[in-house]
């Protein structure tokens, strides 16, 4: 890892910073989101998320987007549920194991994929439905790893019910309700956007992109997620060590222009012995 005062010389795999001057793509220096070094795949995973998210419009045929149809409950919706927080898990697996971390075994949530907090600050970002009627068009679904170290700073209420109306439907059943979704699938919008911000990885050319934005419901503090319907907001707090100090043009031809974050040594300097 190499650091400057102003920064990070090369970006991490699989993971998006804010740039030294505040922004998150200027004057070509997100181009290492196209990198063949940075991510394996990531069309992979982006095919995923378009496929959930045109269930997921189809279920909003049924299901209106509204407060109060959050404990709204069925079985689609638990389908939903479960194909989303495996899709998560799946994202939180590759920015692993594309990085440097050594267990290969069973991962957890509080021992392993917070750990992608520290790395990513998922905590800060927030998700905005654009067609939502009620106070729960943003959501911060990842807002409790903000809390760290608190004793359940990990602990991620929707993840929780996603796993306990996995293994006991019977009983946990309501668990796995409208609200749920929403919270989860902006989980996955977020953990997308915190590895490839809006990049779609089509196979067309890139053309130079208009600045600002314009639409019925344009606000300057989100910008267009991944599929182009949901909205979110990127971390601001990122510590100037923290962010992303180079020209891409001057390191792209270079041997390894792409670093690796050492999970290893997050998790020695962070979790408590309990939690290891």
């Amino acid at each position: 890892m190499e650091i400057t005062n102003c920064g990070l010389l090369k970006p991490f795999k699989r993971t998006v910073r804010q740039l030294s001057d505040g922004s998150y793509s200027n004057s070509g220096n997100s181009m290492y989101l196209l990198n063949k070094e940075y991510a394996l795949d990531p069309q992979h995973y982006i095919r995923a998320f378009l496929l959930i998210q045109e269930d997921v419009f189809e279920l909003f045929k049924f299901v209106e987007p509204c407060d109060e149809n959050k404990d709204t409950i069925s079985l689609r919706i638990q389908e939903l549920l479960i194909r989303i927080c495996v899709e998560i898990e799946a994202n939180f697996t590759a920015i692993l194991n594309e990085n440097i971390y050594s267990n290969r075994d069973k991962r957890s949530i509080d021992k392993d994929y917070c750990l992608l907090e520290f790395s990513h600050k998922l905590s800060s970002y927030s998700v905005k439905f654009p067609t939502w009627k009620g106070l729960k068009n943003i959501r911060t679904p990842f807002i409790n790893w903000s809390t760290y170290p608190n004793q359940n700073w990990h602990v991620l209420e929707w993840y929780k019910s996603y796993n306990k109306s996995k293994h006991d439907r019977h009983n946990y059943f309501v668990k796995a309700n409208f609200d749920t979704l929403m919270d989860a699938l902006s989980g996955l919008v977020i953990i997308l956007s915190a590895q490839f911000q809006n990049e779609n990885y089509s196979l067309q050319p890139k053309g130079r992109a208009l600045s600002g934005g314009y639409s019925y419901d344009y606000d300057e503090n989100y910008d267009s997620a991944i599929g182009g319907y949901f909205c979110v907001q990127y971390p601001k707090n990122w510590s100037n060590d923290e962010m992303y100090c180079f020209t891409w043009s001057q390191i792209k031809n270079n041997e390894n222009p792409i670093d690796k974050i050492d999970f290893d040594k997050i998790k020695e300097e962070k979790l408590p012995k309990s939690k290891k």
